[in-house]
């Protein structure tokens, strides 16, 4: 199972390389995944993304620090 720090860590990297598109990626991913029956695998690709988004949004830091 992937630690906090790691979601963290892999999240920051695709902000850093990808930006606001780390999203539509995200979301290919889980959908492609769906599609060939990986419900875990998926699952962590939303988790991802959902971190991702945070981080986009300015939620959160790349330390993975709640901001407000």
């Amino acid at each position: 199972m992937i630690t906090d720090r790691e979601l963290n860590l892999l999240a920051a990297y695709m902000v850093d390389t990808h930006g606001r598109k780390a999203l539509v990626y995200a979301d290919t991913a889980v959908l492609e995944l769906e599609e060939i029956g990986e419900k875990m695998r998926a699952d962590a690709w939303r988790m991802l993304r959902l971190v991702v988004e945070d981080m986009v949004e300015g939620r959160r830091s790349r330390e993975g620090e709640i901001l407000h």
